[in-house]
């Protein structure tokens, strides 16, 4: 019963906040009048009233009601009942620590699992793998758990960049940093471009977007997929 786009971003260049997903966000809710967000990753540390707001103007196109998660008085009880819930962007491991104080893994799992429409962009979409690990963000605040919603039987690595050949940058690139991830942990990693998302139900997970999507497997040499395959048996 799962419905669920989980997207490596919001925005793509030269368009606007989750303007490129504007087809498969029609799809996705339209049986839906209100869609619960969850404002807790907050990028650039930007408030939930302000993140809400962001939502709230780049969902317009819909027509439905968009409701912050921190409007309500009881978290859990909103999450069970809701009708649809979006995840923004921002910091996973804020957006993570937040869903653990308030109780609110199992509440999102169950909702998801049951079918409800899901929409991940970034952060929101990290949080849909097995574990949070493959996150590209500062550890500014500390989770009880790096466990995440186990979603997806693989982990998600949002924003992926390749190396850039021209570039004088002699760091670690984001392919060595997952193979850092592989000396520890088996669990395989796609590597989601800008612009790429999954569409995830019971029956397949589907690369969409214009892009290919790099796997990377434990012991494995990494592997491009092309849109429109599926990942159900990555795992």
């Amino acid at each position: 019963m799962m419905n669920c786009i989980i997207a490596s971003t919001s925005t793509v260049h030269g368009s606007d906040y989750l303007a490129y997903l504007k087809e498969p966000l029609l799809e996705l809710f339209k049986n839906v009048n209100e869609i619960l967000f969850i404002p807790f990753a907050r990028p650039g540390g930007i408030s939930h009233e302000k993140y809400t707001e962001k939502a709230k103007k780049g969902l317009a196109f819909l027509n439905k009601e968009v409701v912050g998660l921190h409007e309500k008085e009881n978290f859990k009880k909103a999450i069970e009942e809701a009708e649809a819930i979006f995840t923004g962007g921002g910091n996973t491991f804020v957006l993570v620590s937040q869903l653990y104080t308030h109780d609110l893994i199992k509440p999102l799992q169950n909702v998801i699992s049951n079918g409800i429409p899901y929409l991940g962009t970034s952060a929101g979409s990290n949080i849909c793998g097995k574990n949070m690990r493959t996150t590209n963000d500062m550890p500014i605040v500390y989770p009880p758990n790096f466990n995440t919603l186990e979603i997806l039987p693989f982990n998600i690595n949002a924003h992926y960049l390749d190396p850039d050949p021209t570039s004088t940058h002699k760091g670690e690139t984001r392919e060595t940093r997952i193979k850092e991830f592989h000396s520890y942990n088996a669990i395989p990693v796609v590597g989601l471009r800008e612009g790429s998302w999954l569409k995830v139900t019971d029956d397949d997970i589907i690369l969409k977007g214009e892009l290919k999507a790099r796997i990377f497997e434990c012991e494995e040499s990494p592997y491009e997929i092309a849109p429109e395959t599926s990942l159900k048996d990555l795992h």
